[in-house]
């Protein structure tokens, strides 16, 4: 009984964990297609990082490409 309540938890938590990533995936996606302080070759580059790497791409871009828009 325990162990089932326990699972379900996890199941929970990394559900919402989850959701939260694909949010944040969506979030720098929008922002990478909008940020007009990019050229078009680094727009597209930038799209093409955050699709093809996931959260990593996302991650990267949050923390090297977003620096750009001011």
């Amino acid at each position: 009984m325990i162990s089932g309540i326990i699972g379900l938890f996890a199941i929970l938590f990394l559900a919402t964990i989850g959701l939260l990533a694909f949010i944040f995936w969506i979030w720098m996606l929008i922002d990478a297609i909008q940020n007009r302080s990019l050229s078009g070759t680094e727009k597209i580059v930038w799209v093409l990082v955050i699709i093809f790497l996931h959260f990593l791409g996302a991650l990267i871009y949050f923390f090297a490409g977003r620096s750009n828009r001011r």
